[in-house]
């Protein structure tokens, strides 16, 4: 026998490809998707939220609100230069971040709470890309004509009219880019001063990057990726199905009523007519209007924003043919479980994962609005001289250097008095400053601002406790009598004792 035909049971051969195989793509080519124009209930509620989402995001920052003269008057105002940041009445240092940080997990919380409670409502209707991708296609369709016009377009021959439909298209959707561009903006400068200097040539070098980086990120996600940015770069619909459960409102299709489908003509109905199943009629009016170009039929997907346009088309074709509407429609899993069993449904708000949801919430908000009653308008920050740690002066006391810093966060002047308690000093100073007859110093700190002063020190080595000597730093308004202490130590030579 000959050794080649041996072949031992231990060793796998590899696997033997195909050369249709090797051909095959790693990647699909993108179905563009051709949303036709609906109407309905929940085309209505988008238009609101475009409407109302729009108009909040380029009104805002025009809006006005008096905090002095000696404070910018933008409602709503991220100042990087002075680092502050200004929300009506609320005003943010940057030491108070952990705000930020509150308002962050309360937007985090919110959208865990509304997706067990609705789907993905905040992805159909309040997402920028959602909102934005609406107007880009509201531009789009009326340039263009709708689905059908757009399709004969995209595949006909280069010709006058496609060249100055697709150009004015695209030259509309650069506009709104640059609105949207040039309004982000106004959110960290005085709107009506940056309008201006943009227009001048006059802004910063900051400024005109923001607008180019967000005219061509708004123009390619908006214009071009669309649906491909919801499945494929968002992480949201990849974990959505955590916050859902059987009870969770979401787009459903009721198929123990629509099926089996089929054309109406082949159901042998007579005029009027309404079979218990069978609904529906396989128009595809559902996926002709979807935004990502699904079927809902097949059941919840990954790739479903929650719009609830396919209720919309099939609500339509519905009442064209004279059947029962919703066989589309938004509600739970659940519930269509009960619905195809002849059973009474229900609508169950409140449960448990809707109760954690809203207790972090609320436990998150009160922590906010408890910080926010309470905050501090006055602050006081103490750096100790590090090199060198103290300084003997000829008469052998020690000598301490600080940097103080007082927070002054109200919209006036303030005079405040410094103090030093629990330590026996023989020198107090303060440069540029002189003490008053108590020995004390009143420091002046303009309004919304951060006064710093270099003090120091001095001290008999007899009257300290050993090398560090605790003692602290007061500061008093002497307008409102509010204080604030700031612990600190006063370095000295190492004894015995």
């Amino acid at each position: 026998m000959a050794m080649s035909n041996l072949q031992s049971p231990d060793i796998e051969t590899a696997p033997i490809i195909d050369e249709d195989d090797r051909d095959q793509p790693l990647y699909k080519t993108r179905d563009k998707v051709y949303p036709k124009r609906v109407s309905g209930r929940f085309r209505n509620l988008k238009w609101f939220a475009l409407i109302t989402l729009l108009a909040i995001y380029w009104l805002v920052p025009w809006i006005r609100w008096d905090r002095g003269p000696s404070a910018p008057d933008q409602a709503v105002l991220i100042d990087m230069d002075l680092g502050r940041a200004y929300f009506f009445f609320i005003e943010i240092w940057p030491q108070e971040v952990y705000y930020i940080t509150g308002i962050l997990i309360m937007a985090a919380i919110g959208l865990f709470l509304a997706t067990s409670l609705f789907g993905r409502i905040w992805c159909g209707y309040g997402c920028p890309q959602t909102v934005w991708t609406d107007l880009f296609m509201l531009v789009e369709r009326y340039i263009q004509g709708d689905r059908n016009a757009r399709v004969r377009l995209d595949q006909s021959k280069w010709t006058f009219e496609k060249l100055w439909k697709i150009g004015a298209t695209h030259l509309a959707w650069i506009a709104i880019a640059m609105a949207t561009g040039g309004a982000f903006v106004l959110y960290f400068n005085d709107a009506p001063t940056v309008i201006v200097d943009v227009f001048t040539g006059q802004a910063s070098l900051a400024v005109y990057v923001t607008i180019a980086f967000l005219t061509f990120s708004t123009y390619l996600l908006a214009g071009w990726a669309r649906e491909q940015v919801c499945t494929y770069m968002c992480p949201w619909p990849r974990f959505q199905s955590a916050m859902l459960d059987d009870e969770s409102l979401i787009v459903t299709y009721e198929g123990w009523r629509g099926e089996d489908r089929g054309p109406l003509k082949r159901k042998n109905l007579t005029r009027g007519e309404v079979p218990e199943t069978g609904h529906c009629v396989d128009c595809r009016a559902c996926v002709n209007v979807c935004p990502t170009g699904i079927d809902i039929r097949d059941g919840l997907q990954m790739e479903c924003i929650g719009c609830g346009l396919c209720i919309d088309a099939c609500n339509d074709i519905m009442d064209k043919i004279g059947f029962p509407r919703d066989l589309v429609r938004f509600d739970s899993v659940q519930n269509t479980q009960l619905r195809a069993q002849g059973k009474a449904t229900r609508v169950r708000i409140v449960r448990p994962r809707t109760i954690f949801y809203s207790a972090i919430l609320v436990i998150v908000a009160s922590v906010m609005m408890f910080g926010i009653l309470n905050r501090s308008v006055l602050e006081i920050n103490v750096l100790r001289d590090r090199n060198p740690l103290f300084v003997t002066l000829s008469d052998g006391d020690v000598r301490n250097g600080y940097t103080v810093k007082l927070l002054n966060k109200e919209q006036a002047a303030k005079t405040y008095q410094l103090t030093v308690n629990g330590l026996q000093i023989s020198d107090f100073q303060i440069i540029g400053q002189t003490p008053n007859q108590q020995g004390n110093f009143d420091l002046e700190v303009a309004p919304d601002r951060v006064g710093s002063f270099r003090v120091f020190l001095a001290a008999s080595p007899d009257k300290l406790d050993g090398d560090a000597t605790a003692f602290e730093f007061t500061v008093t308004d002497q307008e409102t009598g509010n204080s604030e202490t700031y612990d600190t130590v006063f370095a000295g030579p190492k004894t015995n004792r």
